[in-house]
């Protein structure tokens, strides 16, 4: 009987700080900051590269990849953009990656990979020059012509640990420019919608601008590449087409993918301006444009900040730009296209009954279409999650183990897939009240995407119920942050939060900011200013507190139940806190 485990060929990529130890000794909390967003960086394009990080040891990054050109393209683009990025720096300041690369069987277990495969790449990264990338023979005539690289053989190395010697090769000239491969259109294997981010231009009089301008590009591709729904083209296709045509629509056409999005910058001594502009390929019209003004306090910050707001209202214009011309079509759709309808019916979890069933239908649509689609898997979660906690279900405890089913079945078709965390956190908050498992659900969904808004609201509806209160608040901020065109969902969550808080006015501003406030936001309102002393004004606001039923709040007798139904509590020192204003704006009935 054979033994032995099952492996499978794979690419390997390893990645490792060179003299990580000398530059803690010199600056221990401004080498971690940098290491920390060069991490996220190497993450987000192992992501966009079709990779899969399996796991970090302190400043290494392992990951595995299907494709020889993928990995090594991916390595080139991380050396590329770190270099970018290094560029201003003190040398004393300068993170540097060896990276090696290795094609070879690996063992997968409980989501990480073992065995020869895995060391031989660790050994060819210790062969690497800081900021340089050495592969393996098997890589180096896998790639045959495929890359237009520079290769350098430095023959049979003896290696640590391994018995045979190892055949190695360095690439050269990886700094100076992003991998360029053979043209494949992202909309060939994907029916989700694909982008390409042309380089930004400097709009300047001082070239030295040159690498700011590109730095917005390359952070908002970065930032873009968390987000599974979308594919995007490759760094070295989008800076090759750019030298070819200045036209966003034609870009987007000879790469075969639906949008453009291009960019200016304009800097003038210590303000800065972007104006970001995406563009339907096919149509060549305009779909967006924005303009940011900021002033140049840090640049790396302002960089950091602009490309979230362009991604927080990029995903979302893409998103329904697809929706409406998938809403003009009768029959034929795709499993993309059946998820968008499906969002769309969700509708940020305030869709009613009618919308939720056929928010419903639509997942389940995808999944006939396309039984490996992790995302239709998690929005079907997230349907039934509604139906679940609204009544919508004949068996409400079998709905809540179909919702956690499915959106375990979402993670385990891409664990990348940060909603299926967040669908997965509500339900074992919601229906199980287990609030340590979904509060550690929910960290991995930020975690997998820091730069989801929504991740926030809901961070800061949990936090409030799980009774922290701070965190809470730092949920509400960023989502405010990253989206300044928040749902009125979200802008609810953060007044309870402040109210909760202690911070009455600032929830009397927040919940002014909504559009159509609901009994609940009324009701807190109503607390918020009866806590300043100001009871007229919560008289008022009681009195106009209708939900869609014509209930008013200052006719509910069970206020108790009026906030477990809508936030599920923890405990119950929130409830008494709320309680307390209700009371002292004469709404408590005793």
């Amino acid at each position: 009987m054979d033994d032995r485990l099952p492996r499978k060929l794979a690419a390997i990529l390893y990645a490792d700080v060179a003299g990580y130890s000398r530059l803690t000794g010199a600056d221990e909390d401004a080498t971690h900051r940098t290491l920390s967003a060069y991490l996220d960086l190497i993450a987000s394009t192992i992501h966009i590269a079709g990779g899969q990080v399996m796991h970090y040891a302190g400043d290494a990054v392992l990951a595995r990849f299907d494709a020889v050109v993928d990995a090594v393209c991916c390595a080139t683009d991380v050396q590329f953009q770190l270099a970018t990025r290094n560029a201003d720096l003190p040398d004393e300041r300068k993170v540097e990656f060896r990276i090696g690369v290795n094609l070879g069987d690996v063992i997968e277990d409980r989501g990480d990979i073992y065995g020869d495969g895995v060391n031989v790449a660790a050994r060819l990264e210790s062969l690497a020059t800081p900021g340089g990338i050495c592969i393996s023979e098997a890589v180096r005539t896998a790639l045959g012509g495929k890359l237009d690289l520079d290769y350098e053989s430095l023959g049979e190395q003896q290696v640590k640990n391994i018995a045979e010697p190892v055949k190695a090769f360095l690439i050269r000239g990886i700094g100076t420019k992003p991998c360029t491969s053979i043209k494949m259109p992202a909309s060939a294997s994907s029916d989700r919608a694909s982008i390409v981010i042309l380089p930004f231009k400097n709009m300047s009089s001082d070239p030295e601008n040159d690498f700011f301008a590109e730095g917005i590009g390359e952070e908002i591709m970065t930032i873009l590449g968390r987000y599974g729904e979308i594919v995007l083209a490759a760094r070295g296709s989008a800076h090759e087409v750019s030298s070819e045509t200045s036209d966003p629509g034609e870009a987007a056409n000879r790469l075969g993918v639906n949008y453009a999005l291009s960019g200016s910058v304009r800097r003038a001594g210590d303000r800065v301006r972007i104006v970001a502009t995406l563009v339907d390929g096919e149509s060549g019209r305009q779909v967006w444009s924005e303009t940011y003004d900021h002033v140049l306090d840090d640049i790396f910050e302002v960089q950091d900040e602009v490309a979230q707001k362009i991604v927080a209202t990029l995903v979302g214009k893409i998103e329904r730009a697809d929706l409406e011309r998938s809403l003009h079509k009768e029959a034929d759709l795709s499993a993309y296209e059946c998820v968008l309808r499906g969002r769309h019916y969700f509708g940020d979890w305030k869709g009613g009954e009618e919308d939720i069933r056929r928010s419903r239908e639509m997942f389940e649509k995808a999944i006939e279409l396309d039984p490996r689609y992790a995302a239709a898997y998690s929005g079907l979660a997230s349907a039934i999650h509604q139906q679940c906690r609204y009544g919508w279900t004949d068996d409400p405890d079998a709905a809540a183990d179909k919702c956690i089913e499915l959106a375990r079945k979402a993670i385990e078709l891409d664990a990348r897939d940060s909603f299926a965390y967040l669908v997965l956190s509500s339900a074992y908050w919601r229906f199980k009240r287990n609030f340590e498992l979904a509060r550690s659900q929910y960290e991995k969904a930020v975690e997998l995407n820091p730069n989801y808004y929504w991740s926030y609201c809901y961070g800061c509806w949990f936090s409030a119920s799980y009774g922290d209160l701070e965190a809470s608040i730092v949920c509400g901020k960023e989502a405010i942050r990253r989206n300044p065109l928040l749902p009125d969902g979200c802008l609810e969550s953060v007044g309870l939060s402040e109210y909760l808080a202690g911070r009455y006015e600032n929830a009397i501003a927040t919940i002014g900011q909504i559009n159509q406030i609901s009994p609940y936001s009324y009701a807190c309102l109503a607390a918020s200013y009866a806590q300043l002393g100001q009871v007229e004004d919560a008289q008022k606001v009681a009195a106009e507190c209708v939900d869609h039923e014509g209930e008013c709040a200052k006719d509910i007798t069970d206020w108790h139940r009026f906030w477990n139904d809508y936030v599920d509590f923890r405990d119950q020192a929130p409830v008494q806190h709320l309680i307390e204003g209700l009371d002292k704006a004469g709404l408590v009935k005793h």
